[in-house]
């Protein structure tokens, strides 16, 4: 498990891979002990090895097309649990993603050995326009075990985007590698996503002093449904469930005193949260059809409105 915050995991941080890659090397001999297995058993691993299958959450019911048949087995709120233990342990930033509507695995002889997390976007692009937000997502956690072969992660990342348009209206799938990680987006240059450039992400990160284990999060955070929930609670306030619709924030449902003391609230928080300064995020998206035409029109659009992207070179260097 990563518990180390993240300025001191990078401070002094000076391999020329990047820090997933370190946290690997580290799990190595416990992740071998754990599934029973010697460096014999897993030399040989090849993709065709792995079972992959998608994870119903009943959280994501409302993601699932009608008449669709589940396709995972157990317990369903074990096997979430089991994801998110598993990418607690191997996935750098330690810790699930803010809206995951998505999950899918990787299974070695039923041992978990690799998951994919998809998410709604916090920002959603406009890749295609306006109506990108309708067929997008984020991709937004992954991790492979140590004992894994290398190409697991591609090959689990494209069956998991391949599932998402086949069963889902999902057709634009973004991702970000950070490089205050030393990432460089390698198994998305592996599933040869089209690059969109090192402009993304939040320029400041937060850290609330009296909460030490959430850690470090963006602004986004004193914005959120969950965030405003937990101000009105503070302040007394009883949550009225119209003040809501999803992830989003009816103001015009709020009486107006309630609405400045909430606005108020989030600001005070984040005032008394400590800021650092990070990189832009390399940023890479996944256009895919259910056919070659829809994949076809799809890519023209995207070309059509965004000119300046077509042909950028992937990144090579892991400096920050």
């Amino acid at each position: 498990m990563v518990d180390i915050e993240v300025t001191d995991r990078f401070k002094n941080y000076n391999k020329t891979y990047c820090w997933q890659y370190s946290i690997r090397l580290q799990n190595r001999e416990e992740d071998l002990k754990l599934a029973g297995l010697t460096e014999a058993d897993v030399e040989n691993l090849r993709v065709s090895d792995f079972e992959f299958a998608y994870v119903h959450s009943a959280k994501d019911d409302r993601n699932i097309p009608i008449g669709y048949k589940k396709v995972s087995v157990g317990d369903s709120s074990a096997i979430c649990n089991e994801v998110k233990a598993f990418i607690v342990r191997h996935e750098w930033l330690g810790k699930l993603s803010l809206f995951p509507t998505h999950r899918f695995t990787a299974r070695h002889r039923g041992i978990l050995a690799g998951v994919i997390i998809m998410d709604q976007p916090a920002v959603f692009s406009k890749l295609l326009g306006d109506k990108t937000r309708k067929i997008e997502r984020l991709v937004s956690r992954g991790a492979c075990v140590s004992w894994s072969p290398k190409n697991l992660a591609s090959a689990l990342l494209m069956w998991s985007i391949k599932w998402m348009v086949a069963n889902t209206r999902y057709r634009v799938f973004t991702a970000y590698s950070d490089p205050e990680a030393k990432e460089l987006g390698t198994i998305y240059q592996a599933a040869n996503f089209i690059y969109l450039g090192k402009t993304s992400g939040t320029q400041k990160m937060y850290r609330d002093p009296l909460s030490e284990k959430r850690g470090w999060f963006s602004d986004r955070s004193f914005r959120s449904r969950s965030s405003y929930k937990r101000y009105a609670k503070n302040l007394g306030i009883v949550w009225d469930a119209t003040w809501q619709g999803g992830n989003n924030i009816l103001w015009g449902n709020i009486p107006a005193g309630i609405a400045l003391k909430l606005k108020q609230a989030a600001k005070d928080h984040q005032k008394r949260c400590l800021v650092r300064e990070v990189p832009r995020k390399h940023k890479y998206a996944y256009i895919l059809g259910r056919d070659r035409k829809e994949t076809r029109e799809l890519m023209k659009q995207f070309e059509e409105r965004n000119p300046d992207l077509i042909g950028l070179s992937y990144p090579k260097d892991r400096g920050q």
